[in-house]
């Protein structure tokens, strides 16, 4: 029997290297915050429900799970016209993916070219700069006006080389919403060649009377990209399903770059039972709000600063002492979320998770205003 020996690397022989762009490129995530040493510990920094899926759903989740030996479809089909159903548009005004994250990739390779520029606001959510670099891109970042978007700076930014506008409302992290009618004046002096990804996540935590709906505004906008998710209000995020509404071309090419099965059988499934049992899941997102609210009652209260929130999370603006209340919270079993420099992202939990947050903020020292 022959054998042969591995041939070690020569000293000097070149290897295959990544691409420049990634060097630049930061981490979608960062290091996520260290768990306590004793006691429970209420993970508040990735905005997730705090509340299970439903019976119904785990019970379709455990079903699903004995095919999954399968292949699922390339596309699934039966999750993209139950949305079309509920959503009162056509299928082929559909594009799912592996939560709006993949949705947003698939965006960066079907639209961007080197050179192009991509407006939005920052901070915001922490995927636009990656994508946008990705694809080798130029981000045009716009700073936020007292934690909300410039609607009128972000106009304004939009040039000859802008391809696409990332707009996330409310927005992530600060979980602040300019609403429906300075949208679409904002939306009316974008060019009609320059494509508008309008990332609404939080949409059913939105409760303001001027909340917009970009599933209706795309209609009359052929420009215009709307996305949304099963991971916020569903309680789906480890399943990965977001969806995209967009007239029919700019959703064909989405489509044409979406990773095949990229929405799995179980999470399709799931997905399919939510949208079956969603009065029951919103009820639950009413108890989000209620609980939102009166956590920033109380914190408000208590002498901190807390800008309104549409979402499922609050945003204090500790400036530099982000990471030091951060770090006090992490001690107590608070996992926050903290922007060094900026302030505190910290997601709504169960009530008893807020009442802790609430005595935790009584108990530190407030940043200096």
């Amino acid at each position: 029997m022959t054998t042969t020996t591995p041939h070690p690397t020569a000293p000097g022989t070149p290897a295959p290297t990544p691409r420049a762009v990634l060097a630049g490129i930061p981490a979608y995530v960062p290091k996520p915050p260290a768990p306590p040493a004793e006691g429970p510990a209420h993970r508040l920094f990735l905005n997730e429900n705090p509340y299970p899926p439903l019976p119904s759903v785990r019970e379709t989740i455990a079903r699903a799970a004995a095919e999954a030996h399968h292949y699922p479809t390339i596309h699934p089909e039966r999750l993209t016209h139950a949305l079309a159903r509920r959503l009162d548009v056509p299928p082929a005004h559909l594009v799912t993916g592996p939560g709006s994250v993949g949705i947003y990739q698939q965006i960066g390779q079907a639209v961007l070219e080197p050179g192009d520029e991509v407006v939005y606001a920052w901070p915001s959510f922490e995927a636009y700069p990656i994508v946008t670099r990705m694809a080798g891109a130029v981000p045009v970042e716009v700073p936020l006006a007292d934690g909300v978007h410039d609607l009128d700076a972000m106009a304004a930014a939009v040039g000859p080389r802008t391809r696409a506008v990332l707009l996330c409302e409310p927005n992530n992290p600060t979980g602040t919403a300019v609403g429906a009618a300075a949208l679409e004046r904002f939306l009316d002096r974008v060019p009609g060649d320059v494509l508008v990804v309008l990332d609404e996540a939080y949409f059913e935590f939105y409760r303001s009377p001027d909340a917009p709906d970009g599933v209706a505004l795309h209609h009359d906008r052929p420009n215009l990209v709307t996305l949304r998710t099963f991971s916020k209000a569903y309680g789906l995020a480890g399943m990965r399903v977001g969806y995209a509404v967009a007239q029919a071309p700019i959703a064909e090419a989405l489509r044409k770059c979406a990773v095949p099965c990229g929405v799995g059988r179980v999470a399709e499934e799931a997905a399919l039972t939510a949208l079956e049992v969603e009065a029951e899941l919103l009820e639950r997102v009413e108890r989000v709000v209620a609980e939102r609210e009166r956590t920033r009652a109380g914190l408000l209260g208590l002498g901190w600063e807390v800008l309104p929130s549409e979402t499922n999370f609050l945003w204090l603006p500790a400036g530099s002492d982000a990471e030091r209340v951060a770090g006090e919270w992490e001690r107590r079993g608070l996992l926050v979320r903290a922007f060094p420099g900026d302030g505190l992202r910290v997601t709504v939990g169960s009530p008893e998770a807020n009442d802790l947050l609430l005595t935790a903020a009584k108990e530190t020292v407030p940043p200096a205003r």
